[in-house]
């Protein structure tokens, strides 16, 4: 099973996390990522640009409102995710438990992720969809 662990933190957090010595913040986030990368469970990780560099696409209205960030009311920012390859939903909780909360404030959201296989396998967009995951070796 796949899940996602989303690292949320709030703005409180992130000014603190500037304090952190940059290379510090490299070496501690690094041995995390080893100990996934060594346990075989590591899909994907990524950080995400501050908020101030995205933008929100809001669909309440027509055609949908593009707005910079960041996005008003802040008081929780996704800062970035892993993706983990685990056997349940608890064997993530632990990985999460274990990630460096380098600053209070910061906290990982624990989703996971919907496999293709759950869906109908007789409909043509799932059908497409599969055949382009096959082709770049992602099933």
């Amino acid at each position: 099973m796949k899940f996602m662990l989303v690292m949320r933190a709030t703005d409180e957090s992130w000014a603190a996390m500037d304090q952190i010595d940059f290379d510090k913040m490299l070496e501690i986030m690094g041995q995390y990522n080893d100990e996934l990368i060594r346990a075989g469970v590591l899909v994907a990780a990524e950080g995400l640009d501050s908020a101030e560099e995205g933008v929100v696409v809001d669909y309440d209205s027509d055609p949908p409102v593009v707005t910079d960030g960041p996005y008003g009311e802040t008081k929780e920012l996704f800062g970035g995710f892993y993706i983990l390859n685990v056997a349940s939903k608890e064997e993530a909780i632990e990985w999460a438990k274990r990630a460096p909360a380098l600053v209070p404030g910061v906290k990982t959201e624990i989703r996971r992720v919907s496999s293709i296989d759950e869906f109908p396998q007789d409909n043509e967009w799932i059908q497409k969809e599969r055949a382009w995951r096959e082709a770049t070796g992602q099933l």
